[in-house]
């Protein structure tokens, strides 16, 4: 029986084994700041694997020194940082499996034909918050590990396992880690590709747009200036905007058949106190999308050459410019070159297992690859399991089959990176 056969037959035969564990994990809801439970089960399995395991809190002045990061809490306590390393027997190429633990609350928990931190398994799929984002790639990459490990397969370079935090707030967690200096030379990043292999990943910001008006009585409206009312001029700029930074990227063999990639999204578009009172101020917040190769103040440069432009559309803007705060989410974007070999890699080994070509694509949301690849130097690559329509939806679910075929073809590309120590 060759490697790839014992691999095979290895993961097939643990496999309720990893259900069960997996649904231990999803039992835990961890939010932010509510990552501790899970976090100690993953360091307990790692220490089990005979890994050498650091758990760790982020420091937040520490964190503050980056110009990368955006502060979301005033510490982290509770909310640890855990890496496991297999340490190599030769210097080899290193690798790093990064996921983050934290989730997304649930939302309205009624909404949900199972309970949302159930981890009940329906025809194949293992519902529950965080399944598809992203603890079930989380999972493959440690199948894929243990799978190494448990054929006394030794390599020659060093892998580093990851389960960090607060990625869905801002990145803390993957920050610290490089910090911290868990440094290789790639990164793969299983979030819900749905199997397809992302070399690029865009990154994202927040914003809030303030627009001004002047308040009235709602009976001489006349006499006041609707901040709603100049909003919609701003909010048609901002699409505006979004048209012009995409139509170069729909030409992008990455990005050729997605409509917008690299979306800006209005979440909140708020105004006024009063419904006979003629608003004087509106805010406007969303996500702004930043493109692959771009930097994070390039992005801003061009959001804020649109708001100074807007005088020369309404001259209400002369001498009432719309503001912009930039908070939350502070997300570089992430990737490695066209031409990195641990894509060959990827491809060969997805060939293997599937018995067809994966498909290469550039992703349409922020990941701690960003924070990798700007703040680590380290190139990375998304692939993953995960139905991506599902990620912080309603009734999320992780495929069972695709998290234990991630896990194979993320074994054979470990091993052909890594290399086994003969």
């Amino acid at each position: 029986m060759n490697i790839k056969e014992k691999i095979r037959e290895d993961i097939n035969s643990k496999k309720d084994e990893y259900i069960q564990f997996l649904q231990k994990i999803i039992q835990q809801p961890s939010t932010s700041g509510n990552e501790l439970e899970a976090q100690t089960i993953v360091a307990d399995r790692l220490r089990d694997l005979g890994l050498d395991v650091d758990v760790w809190t982020p420091d937040a002045e520490e964190l503050k020194k980056s110009e990368f990061f955006n502060p979301r809490r005033e510490d982290y306590e509770g909310s640890p940082n855990v890496v496991g390393t297999l340490k190599g027997k030769q210097n080899g190429k290193s690798l790093i499996l990064n996921g983050h633990i934290d989730v997304v609350p649930a939302g309205d928990e009624s909404k949900w034909i199972n309970e949302p931190y159930s981890g009940t398994v329906i025809d194949g799929k293992l519902y529950g918050r965080g399944t598809t984002d992203m603890k079930g790639g989380n999972m493959s990459t440690l199948i894929a590990l243990e799978t190494i490990i448990n054929l006394g397969i030794e390599l020659k370079g060093d892998v580093i396992y990851e389960s960090v935090i607060e990625e869905e707030t801002g990145g803390a967690g993957t920050l610290a880690a490089i910090q911290r200096g868990y440094k290789a030379d790639v990164a793969l990043i299983p979030e819900p590709s749905e199997m397809k292999i992302f070399p690029k990943q865009q990154g994202s910001l927040w914003f809030e747009v303030t627009v001004e008006g002047v308040s009235a009585h709602g009976g001489t409206r006349y006499e006041g200036v609707n901040a709603i009312e100049k909003g919609w001029v701003v909010f048609q700029e901002i699409m505006n905007l979004e048209e012009q930074r995409n139509e170069p990227l729909r030409e992008h063999p990455l990005y050729k058949n997605n409509p917008i990639p690299i979306p800006i999204n209005i979440g909140q578009f708020n105004g006024g106190y009063f419904p006979s009172a003629v608003p004087e101020e509106a805010i406007i917040q969303g996500r702004y999308g930043i493109a692959p190769g771009e930097t994070i103040e390039e992005a801003k440069e061009q959001f804020q050459s649109m708001l100074d432009n807007l005088k020369s559309l309404d001259n209400w803007f002369e001498k009432h410019p719309a503001t912009v705060k930039w908070g939350g989410i502070h997300l570089p974007p992430g990737g490695c070159e066209d031409d990195h070999p641990m894509l060959e890699i990827l491809q060969n080994n997805y060939l293997e297992v599937e018995k067809e070509e994966a498909v290469m694509a550039g992703s349409t949301w922020a990941t701690d690859g960003g924070l990798l690849t700007q703040a680590g130097g380290i190139p990375s690559i998304v692939f993953g399991p995960g139905t991506t329509s599902m990620a912080h939806f309603t009734d999320e679910y992780v495929e069972l089959e695709k998290m234990f075929k991630t896990a194979e073809i993320t074994a054979l590309s470990i091993i052909e990176w890594c290399e086994i120590n003969e």
